[in-house]
């Protein structure tokens, strides 16, 4: 008798789940549940769309349903709310009450955007980035606004006020910590990023929390620290906490960092013990640090689908583990590329390491080949061990391949030391330095431990 597998969740993580289940199991019946219309698209792509960089946001969809059902055999509901799971009985409950049975579930729910309490926030005019239709209603309100505040100043919000600045609108950023970027960035990377935008024309309101917002019928202003700011839109970036509905309603143990605690299956616990056929991915899973001892949380596209992969694989009956993470990331700012690994100064803290700082700034090509860029490189060595824990590139161009260089070589656990004498680095006068800033900021690491 043919597997069941259902999937909860379309992001991602349950799409990469379904796909992985598939190839492991070719006689399995799939079927992913998403209160969702549109699936398989990349939410990362929104601000882009909205910028005119993209087309359109038909064009950020990568598959329908139909090519699910068509081409791997894999049933997709849309719409589809569940309401509750019964882990004993095995069945899943729907908003209509019927009810579905599993041999094999996967949960991955997601997150939600963090709304802070305060007045207003559910004026007309307040608008979150998450979803295709979020970005919509943000485009189709675009037409008739001036001026917006995005509350946040996280990758997702810098790169939501570049794109309205550069559609035409006034744009201010508020953020309640003293940078931009916070916890993932230093303040040293982060106060470049920063005067960029300014040149650009955009605002920043620092180091303030957003305390209200207000209008009659819509918003009118937000109330930032002591003042008020008039505007007409508001967008709320203000961070992403994992979907816990169904993980508490079946009793799951939450981590400290509120995500599913799990295994290297990827499997939950409930009362100490592994909860047998139900596995979890995505933006719900507290993940290992590979970096420092203790869990972190890896809210990323590139997480998901490999945390995806792993679910499909053990819910349709084979064996796979994933690994501690160091949560590697890049986001395009404007004109600016900036990126990081591991550990920054102030994740360093939190996880309790002494760490030195490495240094470098030198240039995207041969100083000769036209064209060329700044690029800034930053690494953190742990003091007592040498070993790397984190990197912070900013640059303008071809900063992906050396993040990656640098996560794998964290995820080995090199030192510094052994940076400098064993990595090579490629060299073309159009493409880099004959030694590459990487190498003269782990020089300088190795200098200072």
């Amino acid at each position: 008798m043919a597997r069941k597998i259902i999937v909860i969740g379309s992001g991602a993580a349950g799409m990469t789940a379904a796909s992985s289940a598939r190839e492991t199991d070719k006689e399995a019946e799939i079927t992913v549940l998403t209160e969702e219309e549109h699936i398989s698209y990349s939410p990362c792509a929104i601000p882009f769309v909205l910028e005119g960089k993209i087309k359109d946001f038909q064009s950020i969809i990568m598959h329908d349903p139909q090519f699910y059902q068509k081409e791997r055999q894999i049933t997709v509901k849309t719409q589809t709310k569940v309401e509750s799971v019964d882990a004993e009985a095995k069945t899943v409950t729907l908003a209509d009450g019927s009810s579905l049975a599993y041999d094999s579930l996967v949960l991955a729910t997601g997150g939600t955007v963090f709304v802070p309490p305060i007045a207003g926030a559910d004026l007309p005019g307040v608008f979150k980035v998450r979803f295709i239709k979020d970005g919509m209603q943000i485009q189709e309100a675009m037409k008739t606004c001036k001026k917006v505040v995005v509350a946040g100043g996280g990758v997702i919000g810098l790169e939501i006020a570049v794109a309205l600045k550069h559609a035409g609108l006034d744009v201010t950023v508020a953020e309640m910590f003293p940078q931009v970027i916070p916890r993932i960035c230093d303040g040293d990377m982060a106060a470049e990023v920063q005067a960029e935008m300014e040149k650009e024309g955009i605002k920043f309101l620092m180091g303030r929390p957003l305390g209200a917002i207000k209008g009659e019928g819509k918003v009118e202003s937000v109330v930032v620290g002591d003042d008020e700011y008039p505007c007409d839109m508001v967008i709320m970036a203000t961070g992403v906490r994992a979907n816990l509905q169904l993980p508490n309603q079946l009793g799951l143990e939450i981590g400290p960092l509120g995500a599913v605690h799990v295994s290297a299956t990827l499997q939950p616990y409930r009362r100490g013990r592994i909860v047998k056929d139900i596995y979890l991915a995505g933006d719900v899973v507290m993940c290992s640090s590979a970096a420092a001892d203790g869990p972190t949380m890896s809210q990323l596209g590139a997480t998901a689908v490999r945390e995806g992969r792993v679910a499909g694989i053990n819910a349709a009956g084979g064996y796979a583990t994933f690994p501690a993470v160091l949560s590697a990331w890049i986001s395009q700012i404007g004109e600016l590329q900036i990126a990081g690994t591991g550990l920054s100064c102030g994740l360093a803290d939190y996880y309790g390491l002494k760490i030195v700082e490495g240094r470098a700034t030198g240039l995207s090509r041969a100083r000769y080949y036209p064209g060329g860029s700044k690029v800034t490189v930053k690494l953190l060595a742990e003091k007592e061990t040498h070993r790397i824990v984190g990197a912070q590139i900013l640059g303008r161009e071809d900063i992906n391949g050396k993040i990656n260089w640098l996560t794998a070589a964290i995820m080995k656990g090199v030192t510094a030391e052994e940076f400098v004498s064993s990595f090579e680095n490629a060299y073309c006068p159009p493409t880099s330095m004959v030694k590459d800033v990487v190498c003269l900021a782990a020089e300088d690491l190795t200098r200072k431990l």
